[in-house]
């Protein structure tokens, strides 16, 4: 029980849990920061379909509920793909700085904001990891820090750095649990001869450092899901990278396997799966700190 509230051992045990995606990943030979490269253009158009349009709206009506406003505030994206979040925030009438280190991502997020007027959204194209806060000033700059699943978030220290930057509010957004994925459960057993099994993510360490160490928040949790369409060709360098960010070979063997599947499964070229799962969102209030009511 005594380690339970011991500050220093969750944060031992998040920096050195294998199963995190930044471990995992580490371990995979995989740059995390580079990751979505070749998927940027598919991920772009799931996340401003319809579809995704309105995942975004939720998630903003959500922040909007706890008492932030979004007009004439100063808002740092870090992770900001193509725009998904720093588009409807500018649109909202925020100044936005969006930070980005994936060059595909950020030529796609270019040509998002050319709308806008001349500064309202600023790109600064490089990982925040490397970004000196305190010589970029950014420390205490924006009322609001947003962090949606984005691996810059990978243990305590990585969230002290975001932090650092927010003046009133943080959001940060992590998996609950594992990944779910409808194509990883028809092909995990067929190279592992075992289904494939969930485990709990990174959201836990977050809340519960956050809890011992002081901070005032509302969390949520919930499962979300999305329909993927992608091709043979695509479906099988997906498979093939998580394989490799769960430490299994990617092999002729295994790489036969998936082939033969999605020959066979798919015979039109083109699949066709559900992604998601349990995702944990959390909004830190750094200056008013009480239970925001809103006024009817």
């Amino acid at each position: 029980m005594s380690d339970f509230f011991n500050e220093a051992s969750w944060e031992k045990a998040w920096k050195e849990d294998p199963d995190t995606y930044i471990n995992r990943s580490k371990q995979a030979g995989i740059d995390p920061s580079r990751d979505f490269d070749h998927k940027a253009k598919a991920f772009h158009e799931q996340s401003f379909s319809p579809e995704g349009r309105k995942r975004t709206n939720r998630i903003l009506n959500w922040i909007e509920g706890q008492g932030v406003s979004f007009k004439n505030a100063s808002v740092l994206d870090i992770g900001a793909a193509s725009g998904v979040f720093s588009v409807p925030f500018a649109e909202r009438g925020a100044r936005v700085t969006a930070v980005e280190s994936s060059p595909p991502q950020v030529e796609l997020l270019k040509e998002n904001i050319a709308k806008f007027d001349e500064g309202q959204i600023k790109i600064i194209p490089a990982p925040f990891e490397e970004i000196d806060v305190q010589a970029n000033g950014l420390s205490q700059a924006f009322d609001l820090v947003f962090v949606s699943m984005c691996p810059v978030i990978r243990n305590w220290e990585s969230v002290e750095k975001v932090l650092q930057c927010a003046r009133k509010f943080c959001y940060i957004s992590l998996p609950v649990s594992s990944a779910e994925h409808s194509l990883v459960n028809e092909i995990w057993p067929l190279v592992t001869g075992e289904p494939y099994k969930s485990k709990p993510a990174e959201m836990g360490y977050l809340l519960h450092l956050l809890y011992l160490k002081g901070y005032s928040y509302e969390s949520l949790v919930t499962r979300e899901t999305k329909t993927v369409e992608m091709s043979k060709e695509e479906a099988l360098q997906e498979m093939s990278s998580w394989l490799r960010r769960h430490g299994l070979p990617v092999d002729e063997r295994n790489q036969t396997i998936v082939a033969d599947y999605l020959d066979q499964a798919y015979p039109s070229g083109q699949v066709t799966f559900q992604q998601g799962g349990r995702f944990g969102k959390v909004l830190i209030r750094l200056q008013d700190q009480n239970m925001y009511t809103r006024e009817i």
